[in-house]
Parts: C-alpha cells; sequence; structure tokens
C-alpha cells in the first residue's frame, strides 16, 4: 500500500453496542494490525438528541473485554481512548468546512420550517411521487439560498431565523466507485437528496462530520457495516466537493449478521426470542431499566466471542476454526470477506466457548472458578487443589466455567436424590447386597487412588462372576446421584475412602 494504513471504529452513543458492531470494530483491528497500522476509536455523538447515558463506557469496556484496543486516541481510563465528535465541534471544525461549500456553491443555506418540509413531501406524493426527496428539482420551490434572492438571504440570516446547509447534488450524473467487498458499485445522482450537512442547532449531520474527520485523521480505509451502503455516494460526491479524491479511503462495507434461519437482520428480539444475547456485555437501559443479557455475563470466554465473530462473513480459505487473536491478525485479509449475510448459529457460538474452556490449564479453570459469584454457593471452601483435580474431571462435559460446579454438584455435596431412569433399569433384587460387598471390600483397600480402585473393582467382577455393566452404574448412582459423568475411579479416588464408603452406606440404606 502506499500509505499508511490508518482506520476507525466509529459507533455513536445511542445505546449498547450490537454483536454486528463488534464484529466491524473486529474487522478493522485486524486490517489495521495485519498491515502494521493505526486502529482508533472515535464517538460519533453529533446527534445529541438521541444520546444516552453510558452508552460510551459500555462501547469502551466492550471493546477492552475483547481486546480489541485503540492505539491513538485521547486519554481514557489511562489508555488511548476515543475521539469525540462533540468534542471536536466546540473548535467549529465543522462548521469551517461547510461554510467552504456554501461560499464555492456547493452547499447552500436552507431556511425551511418543519412544517413546509411536510407539506412539501404530501405535495409530492399526492403528485404520485413514490419517494419525495428534496433534490435538484425540488429545491427551487423551497426556501433556499438557491431560490431565495441574496437580499431575502441577507436578511434572514441577520434576523437570526434558523437555518440548515444542504449539499447540492449536481444533476445527471453517475458517482462510482469500487468497493472492496463488493466490486464497482454505481449509482446516478437523481437517485440522491440534498442531505443537510450542518443542523440549525450548530451541529453537523453524520456525514459531514464524518468526512471531515476521516480526512484531517488521515484515514485511508473505511471499514463499516452494509447499513452505510447507501451513504457511501453522498461521501464520494463530499470527497470530490473538498477536492480530496486524491487522500479519499478505500471503502469496505461489510455483510449482514442474519437472524439463525437466514431471514432477515440479527435483532435484540431475535436473542431474546430464541434465549441468546445479541450485546457483548450486560446492558441495562437508564430509561427503562430493562435489563439485556451479555456474552460475558452468560459466561462466554472473550476469545471465544472474537472468534465467533470473526467467521461471520469472513472465510480464512481453510478448514481451521479457533484462532487466537494473533493468529487471526496473520490470517484475515479484506478480499476474503463475502458479499452475502452471515447467518449466526448460538449452538455453533456454544461449541466455540466449549473448545477454549477444553484448551484452558485445569489450574487456571480452577482459579477462575473461585472467582465466580454464582459458583460460590456450591464450591464452598474447596481448595485449588481439589478444585484443579475437578476441573481436570469436567472440562470435557462442560459448555461454561459455571457447568462445572453445577453438572459436578456430588463433588462438593453427597447427592439427596439417584437417576430415576438407571435405578428403574439397574437396580434389582440382589442390587443392595452386591453394593454392600462391594463396600466391604473398598474398606479393607489400604490405598485408594484411581489405579487401585480400578484393578480391586475389576477384580471384585472377576470373583463374583458379574459384567461391569451390572454393578458400575450402580457404584456412579450412590456416590454421585448420577447415571453418567467422568471416570468413577477418578471422582472415587477425589471423594477419598471415607467419603465413598459413607455415600454407599447411605445410598443403600435409601434404596434397599
Amino acid at each position: 500500500m502506499d500509505r499508511k494504513v490508518r482506520v476507525r471504529f466509529a459507533p455513536s452513543p445511542t445505546g449498547p453496542l450490537h454483536m454486528g458492531g463488534v464484529r466491524t470494530a473486529l474487522y478493522n483491528y485486524l486490517f489495521a494490525k495485519k498491515h502494521n497500522g493505526d486502529f482508533i476509536l472515535r464517538i460519533e455523538d453529533t446527534d445529541q438528541t438521541r444520546y444516552v447515558e453510558g452508552a460510551e463506557e459500555y462501547i469502551a469496556e466492550s471493546l477492552k473485554w475483547c481486546g480489541i484496543l485503540p492505539n491513538e486516541g485521547q486519554g481514557y481510563g489511562g489508555e488511548y481512548g476515543p475521539y469525540r465528535q462533540s468534542e471536536r465541534k466546540e473548535k467549529d471544525i465543522y462548521r469551517k468546512y461547510a461554510q467552504q461549500l456554501v461560499d464555492e456553491g456547493k452547499a447552500y443555506y436552507a431556511f425551511d420550517t418543519p412544517e413546509e418540509l411536510e407539506q412539501m413531501r404530501e405535495d409530492l406524493k399526492k403528485a404520485g411521487v413514490a419517494a419525495p426527496q428534496y433534490n435538484a428539482i425540488t429545491r427551487g420551490r423551497m426556501k433556499n439560498s438557491i431560490s431565495l434572492s441574496a437580499e431575502e438571504v441577507e436578511k434572514r440570516m441577520q434576523n437570526g431565523d434558523p437555518y440548515v446547509i444542504r449539499i447540492k447534488i449536481p444533476r445527471n450524473e453517475d458517482i462510482k466507485f469500487k468497493d472492496m467487498v463488493r466490486g464497482w458499485v454505481q449509482v446516478h445522482s437523481s437517485n440522491l437528496d440534498d442531505k443537510v450537512l450542518f443542523k440549525s442547532d450548530g451541529m453537523p449531520t453524520y456525514h459531514l462530520a464524518n468526512i471531515v474527520d476521516d480526512h484531517l485523521m488521515e484515514i485511508s480505509h473505511v471499514i463499516r457495516g452494509e447499513e452505510w451502503l447507501p451513504s457511501a455516494p453522498l461521501h464520494v460526491l463530499l470527497y470530490e466537493a473538498f477536492g480530496w479524491e486524491d487522500s479519499r479511503p478505500e471503502f469496505a462495507h461489510l455483510p449482514l449478521l442474519l437472524k439463525p434461519d437466514g431471514n432477515g437482520k440479527l435483532s435484540k428480539r431475535d436473542g431474546d426470542r430464541l434465549g441468546f444475547p445479541v450485546f457483548p456485555l450486560e446492558w441495562k437501559d437508564p430509561s427503562s431499566g430493562e435489563i439485556s443479557s451479555g456474552y460475558r455475563e452468560k459466561g462466554y470466554f472473550p476469545e471465544a466471542f472474537v472468534n465467533i465473530l470473526a467467521l461471520l462473513g469472513w472465510n480464512p480459505g481453510t478448514n481451521q476454526e479457533i484462532f487466537s487473536l494473533a493468529e487471526l491478525v496473520e490470517a484475515f485479509s479484506i478480499e476474503r470477506v463475502g458479499k452475502a449475510g452471515a447467518k449466526y448459529d448460538p449452538e455453533k457460538a456454544r461449541w466455540f466457548n466449549q473448545q477454549y474452556l477444553r484448551a484452558k490449564n485445569d489450574r487456571e479453570i480452577a482459579e477462575n472458578l473461585m472467582k465466580l459469584e454464582e459458583s460460590k454457593a456450591i464450591v464452598g471452601d474447596k481448595d485449588i487443589e481439589f478444585l484443579t483435580s475437578v476441573c481436570g474431571l469436567m472440562k470435557e462435559r462442560a459448555t461454561f466455567l459455571k457447568d462445572i460446579p453445577k453438572e459436578g454438584f456430588y463433588f462438593f455435596e453427597a447427592p439427596s436424590e439417584y437417576d430415576e431412569k438407571t435405578i428403574k433399569k439397574k437396580w434389582k433384587e440382589d442390587s443392595a447386597t452386591i453394593m454392600r460387598e462391594w463396600k466391604e471390600r473398598m474398606q479393607k483397600m489400604s490405598s485408594f487412588d484411581q489405579d487401585g480402585i480400578e484393578q480391586e473393582f475389576k477384580a471384585f467382577l472377576d470373583e463374583k462372576e458379574m459384567g461391569i455393566g451390572k454393578v458400575l452404574p450402580l457404584f456412579r448412582v450412590l456416590l454421585t446421584g448420577q447415571g453418567m459423568g467422568p471416570s468413577m475411579f477418578a471422582i472415587a479416588s477425589l471423594l477419598g475412602k471415607e467419603e465413598s464408603i459413607q455415600r454407599l452406606e447411605s445410598g443403600i440404606k435409601k434404596l434397599g
């Protein structure tokens, strides 16, 4: 590339960050790191009417949890943080550029009231216009510095009449640009309206602030969601209007995240209906108090969440599915991002988390488990060595960290109930006698390690001329209350001789 790669993730603080937004940030981050470039976070808060308290902090915390950190920006919690358009507005950066376009005849003042704009739309609808617009045809009938005399415009300005600045879209032009994901895109100017660039409240609109900031920050590539594709022709025109064609960034518009059935864009409503989050972190709506779950609170590892998102729209070209963030940087290329929407599979997401859990060191899992608030009541005061052994036995059967104490509760307390299916199928008239004899055999054992218990159990079966299926399920259900689980000999060894015998005695009494 002939210039340094500089990309930005530019969310609006209007609510929680959707997982689709996190994916956009991730692709920007991967692209920047792949090319030794810069990744910038910029909060686009020009629309103060839609600002939601806490949203900016939520965005920053979400990216931090995912490990998607900006390497440039203003101070934020001791780290690189976001630029904010509202702060840049105070320096009148945007007004200056809007005025430049007016002075050059590429934009104009518009004094129309909301009522007059609505009347214009109604009149056009009655005339059979399906999509009424403020454009090259209608602007001549409205109250603006094109239709009004210079004296009238000056008078209105001196009187302090409210006005906006609109771009003057040229007539009968083809706007053409190459998108890194979609190839060549062409739109005729008749399909565009004269968008507002500068509002009457002194704030720029997204379109103006976006272009000016990208230019001043020397952004080389704009990687954003598909929903911004209709705005791209306007942005191309703005670059031309300012004379910035040579420094215009390349565009890449990412495919949508789709519902699991592929029928439409993934929304919070879909997550609520199907039982999975669509936000990285838990979000509490400041106005309604409604709480929406997040992947972090559901027990997903951030590495697994990032891995899931990376493959929703991007194909590495190999069969590899598990990627660390460093491996994603190495493998990522924007050319392998598809045009079609990517279906989100919640079961596959669970599978990813399971793979990351299995790959973790037993001790690390145990240390994390001790910090897990919802598991403390089950785990109690068990020491780290005991927990490490439990995690080693249970991690292959768990999807989330919290599953280990939940599914393996019997490591921490004796069962009070026994699996009905196992009892109905395996508990016979002679079962109590057999289990008493096995208990007595266990009592005579001098050592009680996994291998020793297994050898003694096999010897017991040989002497009694019984199959393993007649005795082992009973041994398991009396010690754990469950019909399935890890190696019984490992479980018994971990529980210890005294506890194992006690549980056998208690179970035989209850079932005998």
